[in-house]
């Protein structure tokens, strides 16, 4: 009888643990199309899937989407999300460190949306580039008084140019915000895009699996 009591104990120990590992694990969605009306998503890892606003899959529903954003409902909250971007939701700890995936497009290369001051901008993950660095144009769309940065001259593929060292307040790549990061101002139209180099790289843990790299703040 005592064998009995302890047996059936140790499963409801069993079973307690693993509701408890169900309630705290994350739905993760990331987007890898976007159409008018409709989005390609990965969920947990899985087969991408083609949702069209109204669907719901694994607990995910498409809200609405376009070209440049998807609106998503997860595990009843609401996410906006971009080309290439990821999120995970859930009941993972309050302490729990902020993180994001990006998934690599064709060319290996990860590429997607971050915002600066507020500002949606492209980026390209760069851990050859000494500090996040963008073009003029991009500097001045982002509010950035790029001419009252230190000037610098830099090595491009085009050869030297002059550049201007500044702080950027406030970097947001999906759920992670980084303040104060040092970034390069470069006059003309290059960098294409904003390249995230390691003045905010070296402010996040870098974990890769095949295509997938998942970018988690330090501090």
């Amino acid at each position: 009888m005592r064998r009995s009591v302890i047996l059936i104990r140790v499963i409801m120990l069993i079973m307690g643990m693993t509701a408890t590992g169900a309630c705290i694990a994350d739905t993760q969605v990331n987007i890898v199309g976007l159409f008018s009306n409709k989005a390609v998503l990965i969920i947990d890892g899985g087969k991408p899937k083609t949702l069209s606003v109204g669907d719901v899959s694994q607990g995910v529903k498409l809200l609405s989407a376009d070209s440049k954003a998807a609106t998503l409902q997860i595990d009843g909250k609401v996410k906006q999300l971009g080309m290439g971007q990821a999120v995970s939701v859930g009941g993972s700890s309050a302490g729990a460190a902020p993180s994001v995936t990006l998934y690599a497009n064709g060319q290996g290369h990860f590429l997607s949306d971050c915002q600066i001051n507020g500002v949606t901008l492209k980026f390209l993950l760069d851990t050859g580039a000494t500090t996040v660095a963008l073009n003029s144009g991009d500097a001045k769309f982002a509010n950035i008084d790029y001419k009252r940065g230190e000037i610098m001259k830099v090595s491009t593929a085009n050869g030297v140019a002059t550049a201007y060292r500044v702080t950027i307040d406030s970097l947001k790549i999906g759920g992670i915000t980084l303040n104060q990061v040092d970034a390069s101002v470069l006059e003309g139209g290059s960098p294409s895009i904003v390249l995230l180099g390691m003045s905010a790289l070296n402010r996040l843990n870098m974990q890769r699996q095949d295509i997938a790299m998942t970018l988690t703040k330090k501090y």
